[in-house]
């Protein structure tokens, strides 16, 4: 995870805006990025937010 953002409210805009404006699911975002699914709801879940797939955010 060095290419995103460390801190959970940085990283919740980043990947937010990310999936609003190129990706469908957080599976497809963490595919392309090459980043790990867990380590991203485990970090934004420390800040009480959860990935909704009916929304394809974190809210």
């Amino acid at each position: 995870m060095s290419t995103i953002p460390n801190d959970p409210m940085i990283l919740l805009s980043y990947i937010n805006t990310k999936l609003r404006d190129n990706y469908d699911s957080l599976s497809a975002l963490c595919d392309d990025l090459e980043l790990n699914d867990d380590d991203i709801i485990s970090k934004l879940a420390s800040i009480d937010y959860a990935y909704n797939s009916e929304l394809n955010r974190f809210v």
